[in-house]
């Protein structure tokens, strides 16, 4: 596997295919830790050692990316005719994932760390301060209310989001588009706030969450911020910005939402995906349980 192939097929992915910048680092890693522990070499003994080597090293879901990965790579050089055999299709690589159950907030933690965020505000003792908070304000609420990812939501451009409309468009994985709309008036407002006291840093870096520097807010400024009001809320639990997507989907499944609409405000390119939160959804499955259950139309009049 010479460099010069990876490079071709890692510009083939990036402006051919779309994919982003995310994912064009990840292949780049895997390919470079392929090419190191097989010596360039694309066949079937190679492959099969390296798999074996992931299953040893890695937890399941890393590993099933690592073989996308090489599989993604290995059927690029099959298709421009750089090998001959793609060895892939005598090597057996399905196995099975354990089901790991995303992790959700109680809705009475995700009250308690809003309400900690406004209280926060209303106690800043500067303007910077209260600037900051602000900012704060408008990130936690869209994380909710809309269940964006955190990259989704630091990515987000100046003319992707219209407030006065109440609405953001989002692209989300595989340069996918959705627009959602936002219907509670306390996120909106909180959006607005922050747009009118950071209007000049929007227009003049055209995202619109930015950091103290007047750039692009990271990913992790925003885990750190949210692992911060989490503390001061005094959550049990460590929370992270992706639990709020996790909340949002499983929160609407709990009021009857359908599943399908859901799939759609996650970008979730297929059902299967959204249909993990079927499985955390024990709220409503107690409520259905004791409401609903065939056995609680049976009356037996004998007591003991």
């Amino acid at each position: 596997m010479e460099n010069r192939y990876t490079s071709r097929f890692i510009g083939h992915c990036k402006y051919q295919k779309g994919l982003n910048d995310k994912t064009i680092k990840a292949y780049s890693i895997d390919l470079l830790q392929y090419s190191n522990f097989s010596d360039e070499k694309i066949e079937k003994e190679a492959l099969m050692s390296f798999i074996e080597h992931l299953h040893k090293s890695y937890k399941p879901k890393t590993v099933k990316r690592k073989i996308a990965t090489l599989k993604a790579f290995v059927n690029y050089l099959y298709f421009e005719e750089i090998i001959e055999h793609n060895p892939f299709l005598k090597i057996r690589t399905s196995f099975k994932q354990p089901l790991i159950l995303p992790k959700i907030i109680p809705l009475s933690d995700i009250n308690k760390i809003l309400e900690c965020a406004y209280i926060q505000f209303g106690s800043a003792d500067s303007e910077y301060r209260q600037k900051t908070v602000m900012r704060d304000i408008a990130i936690l609420e869209l994380l909710f209310a809309t269940g964006a990812r955190v990259s989704e939501v630091c990515s987000l451009r100046a003319e992707s989001i219209s407030v006065n409309d109440g609405y953001i468009k989002i692209y989300g994985k595989g340069s996918r588009e959705r627009v959602i709309q936002i219907e509670n008036k306390d996120v909106i407002k909180a959006l607005s706030n922050y747009e009118k006291a950071f209007l000049n840093c929007i227009i003049s870096t055209g995202y619109f969450f930015i950091n103290r520097l007047n750039n692009r807010i990271s990913e992790q400024s925003v885990r750190l911020m949210v692992k911060r009001y989490a503390k001061m809320a005094d959550c049990n639990k460590s929370v992270t910005p992706h639990m709020f997507r996790h909340s949002f989907a499983t929160l609407l499944l709990e009021e009857n939402v359908d599943i399908r609409y859901i799939q759609k405000l996650l970008g979730h390119s297929t059902i299967t995906t959204t249909q993990i939160y079927t499985h955390v959804s024990t709220a409503k499955q107690k409520e259905i349980l004791a409401t609903k259950h065939p056995r609680n139309k049976i009356v037996i009049n004998y007591r003991y």
